[in-house]
């Protein structure tokens, strides 16, 4: 018996689409004979009982069990009561369709879930299950469960990245595009990080584990896109109350109609027909289904553009959000020192300026020198007798020269913000470099976006009151706040929520933690290199690209409207059917066909939530 029923589990449903094509051919038989008139060539027997039987047992029995076993009267009750009135009735083919459009709906809305879940399966099928251990010159294939912190790995070109790990030789191109949806590969030195379940594309390199393959970014992504339905929208809920209270009504309508339509025509058969006729009409199917389906496709479309979303509810919050609150550092800046301007004040030119600076600060790990290395294009020369000197910068001895890279003497201020590095040869002054901390690509058309949809942007920083101006300016944000700390953020969103703002809170670090987790929906940017991203957060940027923040807002309040009008649509459609079944304007058959092309409607509605596009 466990083997036929893990077979069944395996291959249920491949068999309820069998199911269902073999009922359609029987219903289309049964409506082809009685047209025909060719019914009576197999006397008793109605085709139409191959969908009854194969559509419609299984929802008797579940409407059993959930009444008996569960206590809960769900739209299939009325269902059941539906197809067990038209037997009685001898409405076979109306007791078949009712049975066979409601399996249809249930089909499509599996179909609809399943197509927001494939980015899980990807997800899935990117987890490597082997990784090359080097030790001692040699490399032996283990399991990647087996690697360890600090392991050294070989991975080759064509392979995926084992675990979250450093690049400690080689180099090489690595194509993330289906853990963070960009599709140029990126370009990774020794040094740089790399992530579980992304390509090496070219090259030998050896990385060094950094993280357990049950702790890498590809697992912890898996991990919350599988969360997604631990919680239910708030508007699920209420639809599902709603729906159970629309049970009760439609059994309550059908009793009294049929009751009053019996009597004041002396006739009960045409009373209990009306009354049958109404309850294959009002069952809630429609209603119960708009909800989930147009959430499971709203999710699943944000997933396709590198947006993690952990539940309805979330999804609910970020479309109800009216305010958008950044970090600044990481967020909407690159959260690394670059050189922005090179000036030269001597005869020495920019290139060589450069790479005498860089030259000094080699070895050195402070932010502004290692901008200087990363600028230099040129190599370095050979440097001796580094001095550092306090609050100054570095003193060195370069093709016999005393140089001196560091802070500029005459302490001019400075209006865009940079740090700037003066480089000395003896008392002379041969040129500035300005460094500082770059706006991200799309920022400023992020943050118009975000106005466009009634969004208002706040930056919040650690900065300076004139730093954070000068990036507030350059990106057109006008309410910013300066020299937060993490609990200055946190306050400042409680007291905004507190004026009955709704704060969407975006931000990539640690220190972000708290300010995400107090707002009234928080995500978390480039979250595949943070752990803070799945702890804090309801949602999750997996890559940096800003272009991702109004689409997710425009895709949350898009799936919102379409709740709202598949649920405005099956209740019109209920209640016409209803006025229409009670005159006599739709008997069982042509009920069920207008109550059932609801159903399919609305889902077919939440599908194409799924190709929404900005």
């Amino acid at each position: 018996m466990a083997k036929i029923s893990d077979w069944y589990e395996e291959h249920s449903d491949r068999l309820r689409l069998i199911f269902v094509l073999v009922s359609g051919i029987g219903l289309a038989a049964s409506l082809f004979l009685g047209w025909t008139g060719y019914a009576a060539l197999l006397g008793r027997f109605d085709p139409a009982w191959v969908a009854i039987v194969l559509c419609g047992v299984p929802i008797v029995l579940g409407a059993i069990v959930g009444v008996v076993k569960d206590h809960d009267i769900t739209a299939d009750v009325l269902v059941a009561l539906a197809l067990i009135g038209s037997l009685i009735l001898r409405e076979f083919f109306a007791a078949g369709e009712v049975a066979f459009i409601m399996q249809i709906g249930s089909i499509l809305e599996d179909f609809t879930s399943g197509r927001a879940r494939q980015g899980i399966s990807k997800l899935i099928t990117l987890s490597p299950r082997k990784a090359n251990l080097f030790a001692d010159g040699t490399v032996k294939v283990i399991g990647a469960d087996e690697v360890r912190l600090g392991d050294i790995l070989q991975v080759r070109a064509g392979e995926s990245i084992p675990v979250d790990g450093k690049i400690i030789e080689g180099s090489t191109s690595v194509d993330q595009s289906a853990m963070t949806g960009e599709s140029v590969p990126l370009e990774k030195h020794a040094g740089d990080l790399v992530i579980s379940g992304t390509i090496n594309q070219n090259g030998v390199i050896l990385i060094e584990a950094t993280k357990t393959a049950g702790d890498s970014s590809l697992q912890r992504m898996i991990a919350l896109a599988q969360s997604t339905d631990a919680q239910k929208a708030k508007i699920v809920r209420k639809a599902n109350m709603w729906a159970a209270w629309l049970v009760v009504i439609s059994l309550t309508t059908a009793i009294v109609a049929g009751v009053i339509i019996g009597r004041a025509n002396g006739d009960f058969w045409l009373g209990f027909t009306r009354a049958v006729t109404v309850l294959v009409v009002f069952c809630p199917c429609a209603f119960v289904l708009a909800t989930p389906t147009a959430i499971s496709a709203g999710i699943g479309n944000a997933s396709r553009h590198g947006v993690l979303i952990q539940s309805g509810e979330a999804l609910e919050r970020i479309a109800a959000a009216n305010s958008a609150v950044f970090d600044k550092t990481g967020t909407l800046t690159n959260g690394k020192m670059s050189v922005v301007k090179v000036e030269t004040l001597s005869d020495v030119d920019e290139a060589e300026l450069i790479k005498i600076a860089a030259s000094g600060e080699a070895l050195s790990n402070h932010p502004l020198a290692k901008a200087i290395v990363a600028y230099n294009k040129n190599g370095v020369y050979e440097a001796e007798k580094h001095t550092t000197l306090a609050g100054s910068g570095i003193e060195f001895t370069c093709n016999g020269k005393i140089y001196t890279v560091g802070k500029v003497r005459d302490n001019q201020a400075v209006q865009d913000g940079s740090s700037r590095v003066g480089v000395y040869c003896g008392p002379e002054l041969l040129g500035i470099i300005s460094i500082r901390d770059t706006i991200k690509e799309n920022a400023r058309e992020t943050i118009a976006a975000l106005k466009s949809q009634g969004i208002r942007p706040v930056m919040l920083t650690g900065d300076n009151g004139q730093t954070a101006r000068l990036v507030a300016g350059q990106l057109g944000i006008e309410d910013f706040v300066a020299e937060c700390s993490p609990e200055d953020k946190m306050h400042y969103i409680r007291a905004q929520e507190a004026q009955g703002n709704k704060i969407a809170m975006f931000g990539d670090g640690v220190n972000d933690s708290l300010a995400l987790r107090s707002a009234f929906a928080g995500i978390a940017m480039g979250g595949i290199g943070s752990d803070v991203a799945i702890e804090s957060a309801e949602a999750v940027i997996v890559h940096d690209n800003l272009d991702a923040v109004p689409y997710l807002f425009m895709i949350a309040r898009k799936t919102q409207k379409r709740i709202t009008f598949n649920l405005c649509l099956s209740m019109v459609l209920n209640f016409v059917a209803v006025a229409l079944a009670i005159t006599g304007v739709l008997n069982a058959v042509w009920g069920a066909l207008f109550h059932n092309c609801g159903s399919v409607l609305v889902v077919i509605s939440a599908f194409l939530l799924l190709f929404t596009k900005a």
